[in-house]
């Protein structure tokens, strides 16, 4: 299993994308499972799925939605602090998900004043049996509902050079391209937990890996709670023998994992108001702030 786990995150070779590969490799699968036919896949339209949101409290919609991006999406796995998800839905079956998340470090490309407004499209993918342009129905969809029942406006996506991504579907919905020089250079695996995948250096950082450090160094992840802030640790309130045991352990943690070079990622961004005239005024703060990237070109050559 671990070897399994750890070959799938390994270097993409292939000529297309790794979810094409994906979405076509269950084809079959998917046709049986679903009692569906190729001719009558074939006469599907995006308009024919609905686009919903799944609430949180939802447990089960919750898990339909994780099962769907494990098995289709290239990583694998649910972001770390996802807050909103959607399904694509052609009567009872499921064709696609999409998850957004709080995002790993804010842009600021609206100003620092303006930072709560982003959201970050961390997850997506659709079935093969689902018809071209869905994927942009879901993207699209997905923000939209969220510019209505929301505050935020500011849409960020990265795709992944190793994946062979290109952000096909962000160029397709008419989203900035932000350049090549996002994400982590190196990334970890931790051959104990396999199932986890490739992650970046932010995870060692993350609060269950603090209350994990505090179960190994004996002080417990109950008492280390009572130092912690919303997402990292109030370090003026740790003892400094405790602070320099998890940061030892942390170090011990990091030297157990696999670690490889990576490549930078793709960047895109989407702004929508609740009106045109939120519109046309964040867009045009976007680009009185960022004059260099208001008219980037798309990469058109995979795993570059």
């Amino acid at each position: 299993m671990k070897e399994e786990v750890y070959n799938r995150f390994k270097e993409y070779s292939g000529s297309h994308c790794w979810q094409y590969e994906v979405k076509q490799s269950l084809f079959r699968e998917d046709l049986e499972r679903l009692n569906m036919s190729s001719s009558m896949v074939a006469s599907f339209q995006p308009r024919d799925f609905h686009i919903d949101y799944v609430d949180k409290s939802n447990k089960k919609e919750c898990e339909a939605v994780q099962y769907f991006i494990e098995k289709y999406e290239w990583l694998g796995k649910m972001p770390a602090r996802p807050t909103q998800r959607f399904i694509a839905r052609f009567g009872a079956f499921t064709g696609g998900a999409l998850v957004m998340a709080t995002p790993n470090a804010f842009s600021n490309l609206l100003g620092k004043e303006n930072r709560d407004m982003e959201k970050l499209i961390s997850r997506g993918a659709c079935a093969a049996w689902t018809p071209k342009g869905l994927n942009s129905r879901l993207v699209m969809g997905s923000v939209r509902w969220m510019v209505k029942n929301t505050d935020f406006r500011f849409f960020t996506a990265y795709s992944d050079p190793e994946a062979k991504e290109l952000g096909t579907i962000y160029q397709a919905c008419n989203f900035y391209y932000l350049g090549q020089k996002s994400g982590t250079s190196k990334q970890y695996f931790d051959p104990e937990h396999p199932e986890r995948g490739w992650f970046s250096d932010r995870n060692f950082r993350h609060k269950s890996k603090y209350y994990m450090y505090a179960d190994n160094i004996g002080v417990g992840r109950e008492q280390f709670k009572k130092w912690m802030k919303k997402y990292s640790p109030d370090w003026t309130k740790v003892p400094e023998q405790v602070k320099l045991d998890i940061k030892s352990e942390e170090k011990r943690y990091r030297q157990s994992c696999l670690v490889r070079e990576t490549k930078p990622k793709h960047k895109y961004a989407y702004i929508l108001g609740a009106t045109k005239k939120e519109t046309k005024y964040l867009r045009h703060l976007f680009a009185e702030l960022n004059p260099h990237l208001t008219d980037l070109p798309y990469p058109k050559e995979r795993g570059k």
